[in-house]
């Protein structure tokens, strides 16, 4: 599956490494446990400012929707976390997605979609941030 979105995939069945638009991307799988992870690493903790991680917190929240900002071993990451027997190829590649632009966002508008939950209307700290150029994804679905 994750080679027909990505340009490059190494790994072995329960772990793979793969580059969309020269990011680099993790998937893991464990089907004991029915659980996978797909993540790809934005910035080392040490950068970031306490506004940023603010902003993360509340995308969490209400713009990244499926995906999560999260901290493990001193990286900032883009994570999809969900059960493995459960996901369709579209959700995959959906999740992909999400990770990708969570990632891309980081810093101006910490979206995942163009889909934002209500919800934030008395601190509105976002509305001040000016969204950067980010790349356009095109994957295909089944």
């Amino acid at each position: 599956m994750i080679q027909k979105v990505s340009e490059e995939t190494q790994g072995e069945d329960g772990r793979w490494q793969f580059v969309l638009e020269e990011r680099t991307f993790l998937c893991l799988t464990d089907q004991n446990n029915n659980r996978m992870r797909i993540m790809t690493p934005i910035t080392e903790v040490e950068n970031l400012s306490e506004e940023e991680l603010k902003h993360a917190l509340s995308a969490n929240f209400h713009t990244a929707l499926d995906v999560k900002y999260a901290i493990s071993n001193k990286i900032l990451w883009s994570v999809f976390i969900h059960p493995l027997k459960e996901l369709t190829e579209n959700q995959i590649i959906d999740a992909i997605s999400q990770v990708f632009y969570a990632a891309e966002t980081f810093g101006t508008i910490y979206s995942s979609t163009n889909l934002i939950f209500p919800g934030n209307t008395q601190n509105n700290e976002l509305d001040e941030v000016e969204p950067k150029n980010t790349k356009v994804l095109k994957l295909q679905k089944g």
